[in-house]
């Protein structure tokens, strides 16, 4: 397979405790053939100095700034597909990590021409980067229909391709990522698992993630207002959804 190149996109707000690590596993890719564009959404803290470091020493790593703090990963997300080069994007939040062959095991699946995206299985770690066996689990294949049952697709580990898609973006909406993976499965394409666990999650206790009556409505909202599957459907959805949250949470 051609070594194409890959657009890792990283989004940063003052997250100068993880960021080092979250770099550095980039780095420890054995695929080489990658750009990592930072973003950083006006840090109060020392994450630009740690960004500005890192891309002295290795031209692939490239730094850019919002104009003013968004307050959320999806203008940072943006700016870096705006401005990315390669056949590929991925995405890896600066307190994430990804292991070293993730990039390597996860290219060889796109050569099929109906998979447009392509992820992995993933560990929870803690907020202070304890391991401990708690893996998240992805079904091998998925497609748009079955995507509507909760997002499988971790957001550190996806893949997606941008000379079978074009250069998609992050709608301004919650849960974004999870729009983004309906929109290109949508298309009729279908998403692949590499099957192995590629990177690691960290669990912070003050996410906004962590409360559940507003990723709620947002599941709701996506289902009636973003898809408009319809009430019965959404219904429908909306449970399956609740049950894969609910164990998901449990691991």
């Amino acid at each position: 397979m051609v070594a194409h190149l890959v657009s890792i996109v990283m989004p940063v707000y003052n997250a100068g405790t993880y960021l080092a690590q979250s770099i550095q596993s980039v780095l420890n890719q054995t695929y080489s053939n990658w750009e990592l564009l930072i973003v950083d959404d006006c840090s109060t803290d020392n994450s630009a100095d740690i960004i500005k470091s890192f891309a002295s020493q290795d031209g692939r790593i490239h730094y850019l700034k919002t104009l003013s703090p968004s307050g959320s990963p999806t203008l940072p997300r943006n700016i870096g597909i705006e401005k990315s080069n390669g056949r590929f994007i991925a995405f890896l939040d600066s307190d994430d990590i990804w292991l070293p062959k993730k990039l390597e095991e996860q290219l060889p699946l796109f050569e099929s021409s109906d998979t447009a995206i392509v992820y992995s299985n993933y560990e929870k770690i803690s907020e202070e980067g304890k391991r401990s066996q708690r893996l998240v689990l992805a079904p091998m294949c998925t497609d748009y229909h079955e995507l509507l049952c909760g997002n499988i697709i971790g957001c550190l580990t996806a893949v997606y391709d941008v000379k079978k898609l074009g250069k998609l973006y992050f709608e301004p909406i919650k849960h974004e990522d999870y729009v983004l993976w309906l929109t290109i499965l949508k298309k009729g394409f279908k998403g692949k698992n590499t099957g192995t666990v590629n990177a690691l999650y960290r669990v912070r206790n003050h996410s906004v993630s962590s409360n559940k009556w507003k990723v709620i409505s947002w599941q709701w909202n996506i289902y009636v207002h973003v898809e408009k599957v319809g009430y019965i459907r959404a219904i429908y959805y909306f449970i399956n959804y609740a049950l894969k949250a609910y164990k998901k949470k449990r691991i």
